[in-house]
């Protein structure tokens, strides 16, 4: 039976015949990776085990084994950073694997023009991440206090009996969460907007819980740049006068790259 092709990423096949390629540690923890050149794009693969990697096994250890999705989540991306350092690169997803080398041949094959494009569109860009915090108790007191809805509710309620006060100020504090998401989203997406400004491409992803940052903050805007690499100073600037402008009222940034660009880069 033929070893499964775990396919890491696809590199211009000029530049991967410019150095030899690295010694890397392949999925299974045993094997090496290597390059198959296609034509104008070579892919980086590892060879696995079709017994051990089974499409079935693979999603078993996906659904019921967090640590082995973490370990193996991890050398993937560890492994597309390094061939970032290397070379320009269209990152793959993690566990995009083929039964053998001739069926990702034949896909890569079919797909060359568009992945060629992708490494134009690529080339003197950067993928760049940014992440923004919002201390929301912080932010829920400047959001009470400066809603006129609110605070009307909150003088007309101050006559009532106790009882009745309780349950109004259920109803106000949802209110205030309603206004605070409000006042957060139209914060995150004008700053969004300016920093587009910067960029080629941009994007927005789902925020990361709590449990996921392990942070005290929430997060409250979560997305991605393909920024001109003449721009990345400016971006990275800007980024600073806004935290700086907006630190005061709870808000932070964290800007990271440069990534390989999973999400400016397509190829299934």
């Amino acid at each position: 039976m033929d070893q499964l092709i775990y396919l890491y990423g696809l590199i211009p096949t000029p530049a991967a015949a410019q150095k030899s390629f690295p010694s890397f540690q392949g999925f299974d923890g045993e094997s090496e990776l290597y390059t198959i050149p296609i034509n104008n794009v070579t892919a980086v693969v590892c060879r696995l085990d079709p017994d051990e990697y089974s499409e079935e096994t693979i999603k078993e250890k996906i659904d019921n084994d967090m640590e082995w999705l973490q370990g193996k989540a991890f050398h993937h991306h560890e492994t597309m950073v390094k061939l970032y350092k290397e070379y320009p690169v269209i990152p793959l997803k993690f566990c995009t694997i083929y039964k053998n080398e001739q069926s990702m041949y034949d896909k890569i094959q079919a797909s060359e023009e568009k992945i060629e494009q992708t490494f134009e569109s690529l080339e003197g860009n950067e993928e760049w991440n940014l992440k923004i915090y919002c201390d929301d108790e912080k932010l829920k007191h400047d959001v009470s206090k400066n809603n006129y809805e609110i605070e009307a509710k909150k003088k007309e309620i101050s006559a009532l009996t106790p009882g009745r006060r309780f349950f109004e100020m259920k109803k106000i504090d949802e209110l205030v969460e309603e206004e605070l998401e409000k006042e957060k989203n139209r914060v995150c997406e004008k700053l969004h907007e300016k920093l587009k400004e910067f960029s080629v491409k941009a994007e927005i992803k789902r925020n990361w819980s709590r449990d996921i940052t392990g942070l005290k903050e929430n997060m409250a805007w979560n997305s991605v740049f393909l920024l001109p690499v003449a721009k990345v100073d400016s971006f990275l600037d800007e980024v600073k006068r806004l935290e700086k402008e907006r630190g005061q009222n709870g808000w932070r940034f964290e800007a990271s790259g440069p990534w390989p660009a999973y999400h400016f880069s397509s190829f299934s």
